[in-house]
């Protein structure tokens, strides 16, 4: 089946590729809209009820101001979007990075590499991802670049998933024909493993990466709604569904905003992962 002709797939793509966009053009969106996502505007707020929006959309504020703020909440959504999705993606590629070299390792070393990686993956896996970045990020000097911290972490504490299943894949594409005629050649290791093993990897850990996306994407809202994410005025969907816990019987579109764009952008990642799976795998049976 065609990926063209797959709707979900299409569906998918094209939501997450607009969600990827609005993070890469959000100064552009923001300066169309002659906002930007610090400015307060005290002056719209109901101090009378403790800082509620006064009003709601309008052609200065397209989707308002935020409670107790007044900041401008497209503004601060479309800049969100280039710490939710921005840091997801880029801690899925150092996770793909981190978990190709360990799990090839792995797969086309000796027995003793093999045995000691495998360990070392294990107990990545068994690391519960949450607690620990918890404790890494809150201990981190406030001045370090927050964004590139969070992927790194996110990173550094989920790679496991990703070497186990391209290890498993190793061993057993390094049992293949061509694989042991390239060995027999003479051909080293490092060679082996560009030229044969790697293109038969492309397709799992390409399905596996479009799921890693939507998963470091919860993992970011997670530790931001905790407070150990992204520090104010910069803004993140998590961040900003922290902050919207106080104000949901107020003001219930300052919660429902950024969770929609948070599930939506999850779901196209999802719908996309599950286009590819069932194209590239050849075991998948044809509807």
């Amino acid at each position: 089946m065609s990926l063209l002709r797959d709707r979900g797939f299409l569906v998918g793509a094209v939501i997450a590729g607009l969600m990827v966009l609005v993070a890469i053009t959000a100064p552009l969106l923001a300066a169309l809209a002659g906002q930007d996502y610090t400015t307060y505007h005290d002056d719209l707020l109901d101090s009378a009820r403790g800082g509620v929006p006064i009003a709601g959309f309008s052609g200065e504020h397209w989707l308002g101001v935020e409670p107790g703020t007044g900041r401008d909440l497209f503004a601060r959504l479309v800049y969100g979007a280039q710490i939710s999705v921005g840091v997801a993606l880029a801690a899925t590629v150092l996770e793909v990075l981190f978990g190709l070299t360990a799990g090839v390792a792995a797969g086309l070393g000796g027995r003793w590499l093999d045995a000691g990686l495998s360990r070392v993956i294990d107990l990545v896996l068994s690391v519960p991802i949450l607690v620990l970045a918890v404790s890494l990020l809150a201990i981190v000097p406030q001045d370090w670049p927050r964004p590139l911290l969070l992927a790194t972490v996110i990173a550094l504490l989920g790679w496991g998933g990703t070497a186990r299943i391209t290890r498993g894949e190793t061993l057993t594409l390094r049992t293949r024909d061509y694989v042991a005629a390239a060995r027999l050649s003479g051909a080293r290791r490092w060679r082996v493993a560009r030229r044969e093993i790697l293109p038969g990897l492309t397709t799992p850990i390409l399905t596996y990466a479009a799921l890693l996306v939507p998963y470091n994407m919860i993992v970011e809202a997670a530790l931001s709604f905790l407070g150990i994410g992204v520090r104010p005025p910069t803004p993140s969907w998590g961040q900003m569904l922290s902050s919207a816990t106080t104000w949901f019987r107020a003001d219930p579109l300052y919660v429902f905003l950024p969770g929609a764009l948070l599930f939506t952008t999850l779901l196209s990642f999802v719908l996309v992962a599950d286009g590819l799976r069932r194209h590239l795998d050849p075991r998948q049976a044809p509807r």
